[in-house]
């Protein structure tokens, strides 16, 4: 779990506060270049960023007290689970408005963000004054998704309803079960006791509606893509 903090200076040219994002990313190069973009913006005062490789120090840092005007999450971040990590944080933090950021921009992708509570969808490939007015749009509290023709013809809605209702510590240990891990290796990968894991595994089993492993792990997978 690795956290990093950066503070930029405020725009000359704004008088009101920075504001805080959380950018929620597994790549540098893109949250420098994305903190670059924004720090030259006219449109963006200059922010002050969070920075988590995966949704465990996001989780953490949400869990400490942290309160982002705006989470960019990449879908692909370790942890995520494709969009299980976006209903997990809506669930826990209905109050924190969370955009998506993935070199996939198809038409699928797009639509079940905006279905599944996300603010916006934000294209890698957007070019920077387009991500500019994106990220100005999202912090003033509007949204933001570029749609392109097509059709989405699966319901996921009662699945992230679902995960979403699972503790940021049920998810960790849901987001585990899915890599394959067994519980003692749970609870040394998240150092707590065997005997609270498998409390944890009941409880989310039973929020879930499921009575095995495997189906938590194909129901996850209804949200990976």
């Amino acid at each position: 779990m690795s956290v990093m903090m950066c503070a930029t200076a405020c725009n000359e040219f704004y008088t009101t506060p920075m504001p805080l994002l959380l950018l929620a990313d597994d790549h540098p190069l893109f949250r420098t270049a994305l903190k670059q973009t924004l720090t030259q913006s006219a449109l963006v005062d200059a922010p002050q960023c969070v920075e988590c490789e995966d949704l465990a120090a996001v989780q953490a840092q949400l869990e400490a007290g942290l309160e982002p005007d705006l989470i960019l999450l990449d879908l692909h971040m370790p942890g995520t689970l494709g969009f299980a990590g976006l209903a997990s944080l809506r669930g826990c933090y209905p109050e924190i408005p969370v955009a998506i950021v993935s070199g996939d921009d198809s038409y699928q992708r797009v639509m079940r963000a905006e279905q599944l509570g996300a603010s916006g969808f934000i294209s890698k490939s957007l070019a920077p004054a387009e991500l500019e007015l994106a990220i100005s749009r999202l912090l003033a509290g509007d949204v933001w998704f570029e749609k392109t023709d097509g059709e989405i013809n699966d319901d996921v809605e009662d699945v992230a309803e679902r995960i979403a209702s699972l503790t940021p510590h049920q998810f960790r240990v849901f987001s585990l079960i899915c890599e394959g891990r067994l519980n003692k290796q749970i609870a040394f990968e998240m150092s707590i006791a065997e005997p609270t894991v498998k409390s944890h595994v009941t409880a989310i089993m039973r929020k879930l509606g499921v009575r095995k492993r495997t189906e938590v792990i194909l129901l996850a997978q209804k949200l990976a893509s």
